[in-house]
């Protein structure tokens, strides 16, 4: 599930840049609350450490507890002005590369040998 999320959060968002020009504080907080439980959630059933792929699953949870937190603690809109808009755009970027190994992880099959 968090794989096609994010691929469906970061093209829209990717598509609908002008959008988030005059966000408001509150809908900042509100996503900052989201963010928050999401990355609850999936800690809370996939805390896992380890050396292969399943440990991307764990730094998004985590991922999502900060940002959220951060939007939470700091609601005003950050997105304006160029050198916040280039970290935007290579933190969608990284989060559309993750959505799609998680993806390509979870629903592809592998053949494997027994």
């Amino acid at each position: 599930m968090i794989g096609p999320t994010l691929m469906a959060l970061t093209i829209s968002e990717l598509m609908n840049a002008h959008i988030w020009i005059n966000v408001a504080s509150t809908q900042t907080y509100l996503a900052g609350t989201l963010w928050f439980v999401a990355g609850l959630s999936i800690l809370r059933g996939h805390n896992i450490w380890t050396r292969d792929w399943p440990v991307l699953i764990t730094l998004i949870g985590w991922l999502a507890i900060l940002g959220g937190l951060s939007r939470m603690c700091f609601p005003e809109p950050v997105q304006q002005g160029s050198q916040n808009t280039t970290m935007v755009l290579v933190l969608q970027i990284i989060l559309l590369a993750a959505g799609i190994v998680l993806t390509l992880k979870a629903y592809v099959p592998v053949n494997k040998k027994i």
